[in-house]
């Protein structure tokens, strides 16, 4: 095996590039050609990378992008409970990573729906993509598209951005593959399909912000300012708004901070 490749779980795969359009993309491609997985799909450099909502992820060289192709026999309603398992899992691989550098990251969070962070930077993000299988079955397979800045990050993208090596931790894309097809195959198991998803909540919680901290939601049609309550039973984020009315939310894009007169947006 060469030394740049990661070792896997057992029963995984790994199909790796060193260039190609979208990890997720061929993901979703091998998916309809009937691919079952559990399946990693990794590429040193991405050409047509792609966030939530249809946005690029510019994919600047050294990082890490890979996507995991999963069979699942859970109920269509807790798919998007997937990205709860893998900001939880990508929390978890980066914290490993920092160990095994000797760092410490002590502002590493998490941010709903699917970004991780250090203090107000972003550093990690996560695409949730599926489908169902061909044939009789019926079973859902998912994407989960996950891209992490380990050696530098885009400029110019109107939000703050970081990555490892500015934070002392230097790593190679294997090595940090290594870690999240480990925490991710751990996460997996204790979500079960759903069942395990109120233990995956409070892991989540104990990750992301503190009670009462301001952010801003735009749903699209609307935006709404107010501070944070949590995530509910289903994964919904829980805010309270600037009359005191508890909203929920199940879409939408979040910066920390209030919209008019706060002095960062993340």
């Amino acid at each position: 095996m060469p030394p740049d490749t990661p070792t896997l779980p057992s029963g995984y795969r790994l199909l790796a590039f060193d260039e190609i359009g979208s990890t997720n993309a061929e993901g979703m491609r091998l998916a309809g050609a009937g691919e079952c997985g559990p399946l990693w799909i990794w590429a040193k450099t991405q050409t047509l990378g792609r966030g939530r909502s249809g946005r690029s992820w510019i994919s600047v060289p050294g990082n890490l992008y890979a996507s995991l192709l999963i069979r699942l026999d859970c109920a269509p309603t807790v798919l998007h409970q997937l990205s709860f398992v893998a900001g939880v899992a990508t929390y978890d691989a980066i914290r490993a990573a920092g160990s095994a550098a000797g760092k410490e990251i002590n502002s590493l969070r998490l941010k709903w729906p699917n970004d991780v962070l250090i203090e107000d930077a972003k550093l990690a993000g996560i695409l949730l993509e599926s489908t169902t299988q061909p044939g009789a079955s019926g079973a859902s397979i998912a994407v989960i598209g996950i891209g992490i800045n380990l050696a530098g990050h885009p400029e110019g993208i109107g939000r703050a951005v970081t990555h490892l090596a500015a934070h002392g931790i230097s790593i190679s894309p294997a090595a940090m593959l290594q870690h999240l097809a480990t925490a991710m195959n751990d996460w997996l198991k204790r979500w079960d399909n759903g069942v395990g998803f109120p233990l995956l909540r409070e892991a989540w919680l104990q990750r992301a912000g503190i009670a009462g901290e301001q952010m801003t939601i735009n749903t699209g049609r609307e935006t709404v300012e107010g501070s944070f309550i949590g995530i509910d039973a289903q994964g919904a984020l829980v805010l309270r708004d600037v009359c005191g009315v508890e909203r929920r939310f199940t879409y939408g894009d979040v910066t920390l901070g209030m919209a008019t007169g706060a002095s960062g947006r993340r």
